[in-house]
């Protein structure tokens, strides 16, 4: 396969950089948001007070969604369009991997950790729940956000030495 058959529909056109640029953008701000959510927020939910619990945790829910979540869930669209329209010299299967990674993070989210989500802002305190929160988040969203982040920047360190 020649290098042009790879890139189909590709390039160093303004659209293909600032895409990449943007999603780029949206991956690491997306990671770092989790990751203090995850590592700094959950821990310290077994410290609020079960009265306080759920008003805490109803009040925090719009917040997470708008700084965090609509972030992280753009960014998964985005990469998907990388397909069809990537800077070079980034390679099909680096954007492939990317998404697969980003996929397996949605899906958790929708199968075990909204669910666990509502749980909580519906019964309250729940200590096992935040302990299921905490260790499934840490293997099925973190891990592969970390993943997804490397190989952002793996990709973008290929963009920035072809066009050096």
């Amino acid at each position: 396969m020649t290098r042009d058959s790879t890139h189909e529909n590709t390039g160093n056109s303004p659209a293909s950089i600032w895409l990449f640029l943007i999603t780029f953008t949206l991956v690491f701000y997306g990671m770092g948001a989790a990751f203090v959510e995850s590592f700094v927020n959950y821990p310290t939910w077994k410290l609020i007070g079960a009265a306080e619990f759920r008003d805490f945790h109803q009040a925090l829910g719009p917040l997470i969604i708008g700084y965090m979540v609509i972030p992280v869930f753009l960014a998964i669209p985005l990469t998907a369009m990388l397909l069809w329209k990537r800077p070079f010299p980034i390679p099909k299967w680096a954007i492939i991997l990317a998404l697969v990674m980003q996929l397996i993070g949605a899906v958790s989210s929708f199968a075990i950790q909204i669910p666990v989500q509502v749980q909580l802002s519906t019964n309250g305190l729940s200590l096992p729940l935040i302990d299921q929160l905490i260790f499934t988040n840490f293997w099925l969203r973190r891990i592969p956000m970390f993943i997804n982040s490397a190989l952002f920047f793996w990709m973008m360190s290929l963009v920035l030495r072809k066009n050096r």
